[in-house]
C-alpha cells in the first residue's frame, strides 16, 4: 500500500486492500490481470494500491541488527563460505571491542562461526566478499513472512 504521495507505507492483505478500494479510500495502481467477482461487483485483484488521501506517517526508527534481520539482509548465506547460514557472527569480536552494529555483524554457518571463534579475519587469512552495512528496507518491507511481488519493484527501493 502506497501513500497518496506514492511512498510505500506497508503490506496489507488482499481483503484489506479490497475493503479500502470499495470504501473509496484507495485506488489500484498495479494488478496481475486476475479479477475478484461477487454477485454484483467485479474488481481487479490489487497488487499495488494507493491511498486517495495523504496520511502523515511518523519517522521510522532504523531496523536493529537482530538475528532475523541480519539473516534476511545476507539472504541466509554464510559470509565466509557462501553456504546456508543459521547464526550470526561479529566480524570484529565483541571480546576484542567489536560492537553489535550492522557494519560488524554478518550471517554465518555454525561451522564457520565455530572455526572463527573470537579471532579477527586477518588472523585466519579470511576476507569478506562484501562490506556489511545497514539494509535500506524498513521493518514493513523486510518481513520474511511475506513474499515480495515483482510488481512492487517500481515502488519499493531495495
Amino acid at each position: 500500500m502506497l501513500n497518496a504521495s506514492l511512498e510505500p507505507l506497508c503490506i496489507v492483505s488482499v481483503h484489506r486492500a479490497v475493503l479500502l478500494m470499495m470504501c473509496g479510500k484507495a485506488t489500484v495502481l498495479e494488478t496481475d490481470g486476475r479479477t475478484l467477482h461477487s454477485a454484483h461487483v467485479e474488481l481487479p485483484l490489487p497488487v499495488v494500491i494507493s491511498l486517495t488521501r495523504y496520511v502523515h506517517v511518523p519517522v521510522r526508527r532504523p531496523v536493529p541488527p537482530t538475528r532475523r534481520t541480519v539473516l534476511q539482509r545476507d539472504s541466509h548465506r554464510c559470509a565466509y563460505c557462501g553456504g546456508g547460514a543459521d547464526t550470526v557472527d561479529h566480524v570484529h569480536p565483541r571480546s576484542k571491542g567489536g560492537r553489535h552494529e550492522w557494519a560488524n555483524v554478518v550471517a554465518a554457518c555454525v561451522r564457520c562461526n565455530h572455526r572463527k571463534a573470537d579471532r579477527l579475519l586477518h588472523e585466519l587469512g579470511w576476507e569478506l566478499p562484501f562490506t556489511p552495512r545497514a539494509p535500506r528496507w524498513s521493518i514493513a518491507f523486510g518481513s520474511g513472512a511475506v513474499r515480495a511481488d515483482p510488481l512492487w519493484s517500481a515502488y519499493v527501493v531495495a
